[in-house]
């Protein structure tokens, strides 16, 4: 089966999607050209080690928390906080509780 992306003017509830945490399902919401919008769940103790992204990405924490590492500053990153990267900014996160984190990636032509 397919995933379902979201169309142009379709609400997506990311709160309901928290029920996939227990079977830590990441899904992306939508995909363009230019965009990828992806509701990553990340179970405590996971960790991304460092990597980078050809285009500037926010990361928005939704719930739980997650310890980012980028520009050389290690921060935590809770409910309803956002940061913005640049393009090929180096970065790692490791998640600190069960947490859902809304990925969004600019890619660069």
């Amino acid at each position: 089966m397919s995933t379902h992306h979201a169309k142009p003017n379709e609400i997506v509830d990311l709160k309901t999607w928290a029920q996939d945490i227990a079977v830590e399902k990441t899904k992306v919401v939508l995909r363009t050209k230019e965009l990828e919008v992806a509701r990553l769940v990340i179970p405590a103790g996971r960790v991304f080690k460092e990597h980078q992204v050809s285009g500037p990405i926010t990361i928005h924490c939704i719930e739980g928390s997650t310890e980012f590492t980028a520009m050389g500053i290690s921060q935590i990153l809770g409910p309803g906080q956002l940061l913005y990267l640049a393009p090929n900014e180096r970065h790692s996160l490791a998640a600190i509780a069960d947490s859902i984190i809304l990925l969004t990636i600019i890619f660069k032509h």
